[in-house]
């Protein structure tokens, strides 16, 4: 690897113009700070990794002013910042894979001479994922009283609750103060009559003072965050104690554990890849990570809560409320569905998972972090 890199090679690699880079350096964006042995100005690795981070940005539509604010951001370092762009990289990625659903179902229905409405064309352009995703929420996404009991229970004795990435509101507890944070406006207007208040904004930056509640809860929502570890900092900030519902991707063969991602949609595996392990979690937060059983007969339509009920996940309604669905995309979807048909009617999926006919519960990997 050269020492330093040439304004031109930089150019070449990159895939932008010498003049782009002219710019950033008259602007103070990316300046080279190194010499050639010709005593050419070169780009350093200090340099290199700022640059990356500049069109990084550049690619998700950021202005050049923005860019700054975040590259110089001097609240959080160069992981922490990398993490941050990848995470909106992945929104982004999200975002435009419930496009592309949106317009598949769009194309169904024209091949069955079905017309969308002009405001349905547009709202997959406005909407994030939870606002494609989120009309499917009220008819199977539900509290499930026994993983609710373990998240009061870490709750202790706050009396004042914010719960971030609130979503319609499932798990709040109703003898409490509770003040709902959710971002996605489809969420919002499915929270239900007398649910708490609730603030439009993202984990990432709490509108609150520190230390402004009790205690902060966050319900099988990081996984949707830009920024996890950031996210988690910030609940760290604005109550005294913490209480996360999450998932445990980082034991080996954490991928087998669950038939639906090893015999059916391996995909899942990249939906996570590079995702925070719960000890990273706990040391943002500062706390410790138990183990949550699912039920077998789980009233929350998560991901993995038909482990024992397989037909479910041949319900299209079952599926379009689960954001991995949309996030693998419809042909990994379609696969998974037809595979997992097959298998019902055969008999093969009984016989590959007849030892689960006999559990109550099953340890799939969620995880609660308590600090």
């Amino acid at each position: 690897m050269e020492e330093h890199l040439t304004v031109g090679r930089v150019a070449e690699l990159a895939d932008v113009s010498v003049r782009t880079l002219h710019h950033y350096d008259a602007i103070g964006l990316v300046k080279p700070s190194a010499r050639t042995a010709a005593g050419y100005r070169a780009y350093s690795a200090g340099d290199v990794e700022r640059l990356r981070e500049v069109l990084g940005y550049r690619r998700l539509g950021f202005g050049l002013r923005e860019i700054a604010a975040l590259v110089d951001d001097p609240a959080i370092d160069a992981v922490a910042r990398l993490r941050r762009l990848r995470g909106l990289l992945r929104e982004q990625r999200d975002r435009t894979a419930a496009m592309v659903a949106a317009i598949d179902k769009e194309l169904e229905a024209r091949a069955m001479g079905i017309r969308t409405t002009p405001e349905d064309q547009l709202k997959m352009f406005g909407a994030q994922l939870y606002d494609f995703i989120g009309s499917a929420y009220p008819a199977t996404r539900r509290t499930e009283p026994r993983i609710a009991a373990r998240i009061w229970e870490a709750l202790g004795d706050a009396r004042t609750v914010v719960n971030v990435g609130a979503g319609t509101g499932s798990y709040e507890p109703t003898d409490r103060e509770v003040t709902a944070v959710e971002p996605s406006a489809v969420m919002r207007a499915q929270r239900p009559a007398g649910a708490a208040r609730c603030v439009a904004a993202s984990a990432e930056r709490l509108p609150f003072p520190d230390r402004s509640f009790d205690a902060a809860m966050a319900v099988s929502t990081v996984h949707h965050w830009p920024d996890p570890i950031a996210g988690l900092r910030e609940m760290r900030r604005v109550a005294r104690r913490v209480v996360v519902l999450t998932y445990d991707a980082s034991t080996p063969g954490w991928l087998e554990r669950f038939w639906l991602t090893r015999d059916y949609l391996p995909e899942f595996a990249g939906l996570l890849a590079g995702w925070p392990s719960p000890a990273d979690m706990t040391r943002a937060i500062g706390g410790r990570a138990e183990p949550v059983l699912i039920p077998w007969d789980c009233a929350d339509g998560f991901f993995e809560a038909y482990w024992r009920r397989p037909e479910a996940y041949l319900d299209e309604h079952v599926r379009r409320a689960v954001s991995v669905w949309t996030r693998v995309g419809p042909r990994a979807e379609q696969r998974a569905v037809d595979g997992l048909r097959d298998d019902l009617s055969s008999g093969r999926w009984a016989e590959r998972n007849r030892d689960l006919v006999a559990l109550d519960a099953a340890e799939l990997g969620l995880r609660l972090l308590v600090a």
